[in-house]
């Protein structure tokens, strides 16, 4: 009896030791696969956000990012860009969670907003290009601080870093003037100047 009662025994720590193991392993496998979709997800959204401030820049929205007229094949480009977001967004769906999914829509408006503004589209409430292009880095940066949350990683995703000081922005600026400011189509460059503007107004 004894003897039947240890090999039960042995048999059901093993199971669950097995069980333990199994579930740590899907875990690490959907861990890797939703970071793969969050990372290319957003990746795609800066693209985007990029390519509108260009055109933004080239309509006079905005200045800092090289100007980028809106010709048949840009807007060939951003449709790729576009269908891809999509596509990208609802492979997130399947594998993110409630939270990260809710700041991937909210993401997504405020995205569509800088491409209404970008191309000229009207809409029934007028917006400044920086409010409109501030409400989107917010949207960005808590869809970033979600998608960690349901990584398990933990902590703010940043510490807040003072803007170098005035002078040292006049002079960059007056360096740049004659390189256009060294700035490339990418939404980095207009976050800088958006961050210079935000924080002169505090």
């Amino acid at each position: 009896m004894g003897v039947a009662l240890g090999a039960v025994g042995s048999f059901l720590v093993s199971s669950l030791n097995d069980r333990a193991r199994w579930r740590r392993e899907q875990s690490v496998r959907w861990d890797g696969r939703r970071l793969d979709a969050y990372a290319e997800y957003i990746h795609v959204v800066k693209e985007l956000a990029g390519r509108y401030q260009s055109i933004a820049a080239g309509r006079g929205l905005v200045t800092g990012p090289a100007p980028l007229e809106l010709t048949a094949e840009v807007l060939t480009e951003l449709g790729v860009a576009e269908a891809r977001r999509s596509a990208l967004g609802e492979t997130c769906e399947l594998l993110g969670d409630t939270d990260t999914n809710t700041a991937s829509k909210t993401l997504n408006h405020c995205l569509w907003r800088l491409e209404h503004l970008a191309r000229g589209v009207p809409t029934e409430v007028e917006q400044p290009w920086d409010h409109a292009y501030l409400e989107f880095r917010d949207a960005q940066r808590r869809y970033l601080e979600c998608a960690r949350a349901s990584l398990g990683v933990t902590g703010p995703v940043n510490r807040d870093v003072a803007w170098p000081s005035p002078r040292w922005r006049a002079q960059k600026s007056d360096a740049s003037t004659t390189t256009h400011l060294g700035f490339r189509a990418g939404a980095g460059c207009g976050q800088q100047r958006l961050g210079e503007q935000a924080g002169a107004q505090k």
